[in-house]
């Protein structure tokens, strides 16, 4: 059995990559913090579709939490091991830095980049041992380009961009891959309260995407015909670029 945990899987692009690995043959954990009933749709959507998947709740923002989770999966689980992680887990508190309080800064910088700290170091050694690993990484174009109103957000996915090259580094003697999507709008609750109309000028393809496409382009990096690419920022933007 192949076993991908998604981080944030209970809606939007989580899900959507949730559904597409389970179509090709993973039995997917579908990590969620708040969203249980969100997670439970999930499940039984893959389940009925002829898929296997179970819940996985935990705040990655949490390190003990994590910790714990991760560990009570791995007893119970003696013999298998993840051996695709996405960290897709994420959160926006948009604001100018002029007025971004102290709050605000901090649960962004927990959720998005310590998040990926809490999970990932716990889930890599277990690939390094079994000398086989895929790690995807949910940026944003937000890390790649800033955005004005989201210096917290674009600041915790550029760091994940740096992270992601540099753990690429780490792991691959151990066929361990290390990379990052990075959506551009992509139609999610997480993107709703955008001006959609304003913003579709700006995207080449004239509209916004879907989270299927960027699930896609996940799909392909935790495959075997993706083992060659390692430490890359693929974008799923419709030709949106700094």
């Amino acid at each position: 059995m192949r076993y991908a945990l998604v981080t944030g899987g209970s809606r939007g692009i989580g899900s959507a990559i949730c559904k597409a690995l389970a179509d090709d043959g993973f039995f997917v954990i579908i990590n969620y913090n708040n969203s249980r009933e969100a997670a439970e749709t999930v499940k039984k959507e893959i389940e009925a579709n002829g898929g296997q998947a179970e819940l996985l709740p935990f705040d990655v923002a949490d390190d003990q939490a994590t910790e714990n989770a991760i560990t009570q999966w791995q007893d119970s689980h003696k013999d298998d091991y993840i051996s695709v992680l996405v960290n897709n887990a994420g959160i926006r508190m948009d604001s100018v830095l002029v007025f971004m309080d102290k709050n605000q800064w901090d649960k962004v910088m927990e959720t998005n980049i310590g998040g990926f700290y809490n999970v990932t170091r716990h889930i890599v050694k277990y690939m390094m041992t079994k000398r086989y690993g895929r790690i995807i990484n949910i940026a944003s174009l937000s890390g790649l380009k800033g955005l004005p109103g989201q210096t917290n957000y674009s600041a915790a996915k550029a760091a994940l961009i740096g992270a992601t090259k540099a753990l690429a580094q780490e792991v691959a003697i151990r066929k361990v891959t290390v990379n990052a999507v990075a959506p551009g709008f992509i139609a999610t609750d997480m993107t709703k309260d955008l001006d959609e109309d304003s913003l579709k000028s700006m995207i080449p393809t004239g509209r916004f995407g879907k989270p299927e496409e960027v699930a896609a382009v996940v799909s392909f990096l935790a495959s075997e015909k993706a083992s060659y690419i390692n430490g890359e920022v693929i974008s799923v933007n419709g030709g949106l670029y700094t």
